[in-house]
């Protein structure tokens, strides 16, 4: 088959991509009960949150791959949001971590993401950062160290500081995306010679 043959339009549903993405929606209810069940230092988990977190990289290596698409554009941060805020919730729960950190994380990636599909609507897409992808980056590192076992009993003392950085650098990425959308959408909705609006890529 020819490599113009295995291309996905932007309108595809069904790809490969897409199915590594669901694959991890579906893991997200699975994490979340193991973490509650068996505590928050196994190996199983170790290996599990390894698979989950490297097969993001495979998605969109595969996106690019074989052709970006509307749905997966949507479905990859939600499904990248809605496991780390799941497990972050349950060892919140299981008493690993404090509450506060995790709701002023998930209060980020919510509005985050009710923002960006109002610009959306609007014709903005706002690429992201460096920073955008060093703060989940870091927040599989802190889930990672909440999982792995040699850390032991020395968690709340150990992730305390990493996870409060995790959490500073997760609320300066949301700043900087509304800068940026804000730009972008000021300039979208302006008028270009002749009263045609302009409409950012």
């Amino acid at each position: 088959m020819s490599r113009s043959e295995t291309v996905f339009g932007p309108s595809a549903l069904m790809t490969p991509a897409n199915g590594l993405t669901l694959a991890r929606l579906l893991a997200s209810p699975l994490m979340v009960a193991l973490v509650v069940a068996t505590g928050p230092s196994t190996w199983l988990l170790v290996a599990l949150w390894f698979i989950c977190s490297s097969s993001d990289g495979l998605d969109g290596f595969v996106a690019r791959r074989y052709g970006t698409t509307r749905s997966g554009a949507f479905l990859d941060p939600l499904a990248d949001k809605c496991i780390v805020l799941g497990v972050l919730a349950a060892l919140a729960a299981i008493g690993e971590v404090g509450w506060l950190p995790v709701i002023l994380i998930a209060f980020r990636e919510v509005s985050m993401s009710v923002f960006r599909s109002y610009a959306a609507r609007r014709g903005v897409s706002v690429p992201a950062r460096t920073t955008a992808k060093v703060k989940t980056l870091l927040q599989d590192i802190v889930i990672g160290l909440a999982f792995l076992p040699p850390v032991g009993l020395y968690h709340a003392r150990a992730l305390g500081w990493v996870l409060w950085l995790v959490v500073a650098v997760t609320l300066w990425t949301g700043l900087e995306y509304l800068r940026d959308s804000r730009k972008l959408l000021a300039s979208a909705q302006s008028p270009a010679p002749g009263g045609v609006g302009r409409h950012a890529a």
